[in-house]
């Protein structure tokens, strides 16, 4: 859906109940931000200068003529809009069955003036000699909004816009910084937020963000319950980091943005960067359980699953790579998942088959040969 099914990629909010000073500063806002580079459509999504009649009855002479305010409020209505949006009547039609709605209402050629609107007959109940709305009320023109939004019941003022030749990560927080500054002006009662596709972008960056801290975590704990240990599944995870590396690298190289799709991509590197380090330390603790040493242990095990692990890394990537290039229609949508996933997996499969060995023998040379026989 365009914009997340929001109005507008940008939509910063005044709320309150001081409309006046929200306009002004509102105004005010606007003309700095449209000094933000990448900004378009800058715009006031409630205008305040729509024309307005205003009628107030006099309601002494209205008391003294016999009608009340709801009495001329019913015949303006009728008059203006017709009496369906009261009592709606219909006539149905003996010769077809059909059933037609009848309304009743001034022509609107008979309201073309202000005159016009004046001798608006005003009828009451009965024995109440009718009249005319200008013996009754007086009208005189003023402006107002031409659309009332509320946020949390509070009236608010829309600042909307969109992004245009920048990303909306950047325009946003230039935004932000220009609103932060400009709190201090807010009349009193009121706030301004930045909503719209800025806030959803947000809130989507913090939970992927943190379903990748959660998902190494989760992987981390799983590990600990197969190995029964908390050293070696360290050493599986210590790949990661060069795959959360390697995906900032293929972005950066590739000058793509980080988005949602991108994120998505970084979870699904996590689980195979994780699987090619099982391989390789679950088979250097087969080779010291049969008596090698921790570094000949993980050299015989980085030289017997290198072609395993390549072979994994290889298929994954090269299934990615038409994803990647963007190829079809909207392909370029998903792209940033493709360069994630590539980027990722060639930093940790170098990692895995050169430092995860290094650092497994390290980690097990410094342990004592007691400590060692005690897990034979």
């Amino acid at each position: 859906i365009l914009n997340f099914g929001l109005p507008s990629p940008i939509d910063i909010q005044v709320v309150g109940y001081n409309l006046e000073g929200n306009r002004r500063f509102a105004d005010k806002l606007l003309q700095e931000i449209r000094m933000v580079p990448g900004t378009a459509d800058l715009r006031i999504q409630q205008p305040f200068d729509q024309p307005y009649l205003h009628i107030d009855v006099d309601r002494t002479k209205a008391q003294l003529a016999g009608f009340t305010q709801r009495d001329i409020a019913q015949n303006l209505l009728i008059s203006l809009s017709g009496s369906f949006q009261t009592s709606p009547s219909f006539w149905l039609d003996p010769k077809n069955g059909v059933s037609y709605s009848i309304a009743t209402q001034t022509p609107q050629y008979r309201l073309d003036s202000l005159q016009g609107l004046e001798n608006i007959p005003v009828t009451g109940p009965s024995g109440a000699r009718p009249e005319i709305l200008a013996s009754l009320a007086s009208i005189h023109r003023g402006s107002g909004m031409s659309l009332v939004s509320h946020y949390d019941i509070q009236p608010v003022v829309d600042i909307y816009g969109s992004v245009a030749r920048r990303d909306l990560g950047g325009v946003a927080n230039d935004i932000s910084k220009i609103v932060d500054n400009a709190r201090k002006e807010l009349p009193r009662g009121s706030e301004v937020n930045i909503r719209g596709q800025v806030q959803t972008m947000k809130s989507s960056y913090s939970g992927l963000l943190s379903g990748l801290a959660f998902a190494i975590l989760l992987v981390y704990l799983l590990i600990v319950v197969n190995f029964q240990s908390w050293l070696d599944p360290f050493i599986i995870i210590s790949a990661l980091p060069a795959a959360l590396a390697g995906i900032v690298w293929c972005l950066f190289v590739t000058h793509t943005r980080i988005s949602v799709p991108s994120l998505t991509g970084s979870i699904m590197c996590m689980g195979v960067a994780t699987a090619n380090s099982i391989l390789v330390v679950s088979f250097a603790k087969e080779q010291m359980s049969e008596g090698r040493d921790a570094l000949s242990a993980a050299l015989q095990a980085g030289f017997t699953r290198f072609r395993p692990v390549l072979m994994t890394a290889l298929a994954m990537i090269i299934g990615m790579v038409p994803m990647a290039i963007g190829l079809g229609e909207g392909g370029e949508q998903n792209a940033p998942l493709g360069r994630a996933v590539i980027g990722g997996l060639v930093f940790a499969t170098a990692a895995t088959l050169f430092f995860v060995p290094v650092f497994f023998s390290v980690l097990h040379g410094r342990r004592k040969p007691e400590e060692i026989e005690s897990q034979r």
